[in-house]
């Protein structure tokens, strides 16, 4: 199966608290290319992003409050075409379960996802992210269809 990306993307954005200011910083470095997608978020994320960008974004809950769910959830539902979590690896967190559930949906639906500045950097340089693409989607006919 296959899922096209519209050239204008939908980017989720996610961070620690001790890991916000490196994104916000991000953020505001590749403001010129973030504004040509359309940007969510987790809530004091995507509050302290649209106050430095002045550009709209799409504020879900707070990442232990569920926000990190609800952008998994987004996920599998094709709503999002990329995930830059800046992730404290550093802090144990009280929701590392969603955290990690989160990052295993992003796997499991072939979305490109960065968790540090080096790996953001190249998905958002890259040619992929600036035109239409393909997205090959893995077969879960037999997983859905197995008889339990």
């Amino acid at each position: 199966m296959i899922r096209k990306l519209k050239v204008r993307k939908r980017i989720a954005m996610v961070a620690h608290d001790h890991k916000k200011k490196d994104l916000i910083d991000w953020a505001w470095y590749n403001r010129d290319v973030l504004s040509m997608h359309e940007l969510l978020a987790t809530g004091t994320t995507g509050k302290l992003l649209e106050e430095k960008l002045k550009q709209p974004v799409r504020k879900l809950m707070s990442g232990p409050l569920g926000g990190d769910q609800q952008i998994g959830s987004l996920i599998a539902e094709g709503k999002v075409d990329a995930l830059i979590f800046f992730w404290d690896p550093m802090e144990a967190q009280p929701h590392d379960p969603d955290i990690k559930a989160l990052l295993r949906l992003a796997v499991v639906w072939n979305l490109p996802f960065a968790c540090d500045r080096a790996t953001a950097d190249f998905i958002l340089t890259s040619p992929l992210m600036h035109a239409e693409y393909e997205c090959i989607l893995p077969d879960y006919e037999n997983y859905i269809g197995r008889k339990v």
